[in-house]
């Protein structure tokens, strides 16, 4: 392991770097593509067919909308991509696309789920580079199979990779109160379902900061920095909580600490799947750190065990 001189050197470099950083990626955000706030918002519909078919609609329109808004800006490929969120076999709970995109979107019957996992992304995702998110979602309800619901929930802006923001638990401050009441509304109109939170990469810092009671079964880590947490115990969650980490992610070559400068902290804390944080770890196969839900892994096998319930096969 490399001396804490060493890591505290590279954090400080990485600091340095993301502070030059921050206006260059901010002028390339997506977030300056217009869109009109959204007309049709408010709490979970009831998880009826009826109702969640209303909802679907109205979301529909806000994605019409913002592709209107899209094409006269003259961004044509953000309008591309609009027009194919808006296709009739899609299923938005939610859409805002302002600031990079606000997005909830199901996949599976959530009128008939008995397990649902809700999807929590990490940096780099925003409307222009959905595809990412959409492709895990649908992926992971295919291995789910029947009775079952995926929700990509992309109901914060997440940190640019080369950022500050992506040093800190900045954003994910931002997201905790929004996934919360996503989570609690969801348990409101589903509340027979077993619930899990699978998280990758930044998202996992997110669903730590959201962990504090939550009523899910399980909390699922993938190719986490660090949660901003010592222990599982600090999370003050009842759901299990799994890590795991694929054989040739990169993120393993990440300084697990935590530096406090004046104005901010930077680094996350210990490893997820050291044993002293405390977590179940299982068998991430032998992929990288964008492989966790790709179909045919043994990882989207092994989480979708841990969604089902049968773990009785999934640690390492």
């Amino acid at each position: 392991m490399a001396s804490l001189p060493r890591m505290y050197h590279a954090l400080l470099a990485a600091f340095a770097g993301a502070v030059i950083a921050v206006p260059m990626s901010g002028m390339a955000r997506p977030a300056a593509v217009p869109a009109p706030a959204p007309a049709h918002a408010g709490p979970l519909p009831p998880a009826t067919a009826g109702a969640l078919a209303d909802r679907y609609a109205a979301s529909r329109e806000d994605i019409r909308a913002a592709e209107r808004m899209a094409s006269a800006h003259g961004d044509l490929t953000r309008a591309a991509a609009l027009r194919a969120m808006a296709e009739p076999d899609r299923s938005f709970l939610t859409f805002d696309g302002r600031d990079g995109g606000r997005t909830v979107e199901v996949f599976g019957d959530l009128a008939q789920a008995e397990r649902i996992a809700v999807l929590v992304p990490g940096s780099d995702t925003d409307l222009d580079r959905y595809g990412r998110l959409e492709s895990a979602a649908a992926a992971l309800v295919g291995q789910l199979g029947d009775k079952s619901a995926v929700i990509a929930w992309l109901g914060y802006a997440t940190p640019s990779t080369i950022s500050l923001g992506v040093l800190t638990t900045g954003r994910a401050d931002e997201a905790t109160g929004g996934l919360r009441r996503f989570v609690e509304e969801l348990r409101a109109v589903k509340p027979a379902a077993r619930t899990s939170l699978v998280c990758h990469s930044y998202g996992t810092v997110v669903c730590a900061r959201a962990a504090a009671d939550m009523a899910v079964s399980d909390i699922v880590l993938l190719g986490s920095p660090g949660t901003g947490y010592d222990t599982v115990a600090e999370l003050h969650t009842p759901a299990t909580v799994w890590a795991g980490r694929g054989a040739t992610d990169w993120i393993a070559n990440v300084p697990h600490f935590r530096l406090r400068f004046m104005v901010t902290t930077i680094g996350f804390g210990p490893d997820p799947l050291s044993p002293g944080f405390g977590a179940r770890v299982f068998d991430a196969g032998t992929g990288g750190h964008s492989d966790y839900l790709k179909p045919g892994s043994s990882s989207l096998a092994g989480i979708a065990r841990i969604i089902s319930g049968d773990t009785h096969d999934t640690r390492s």
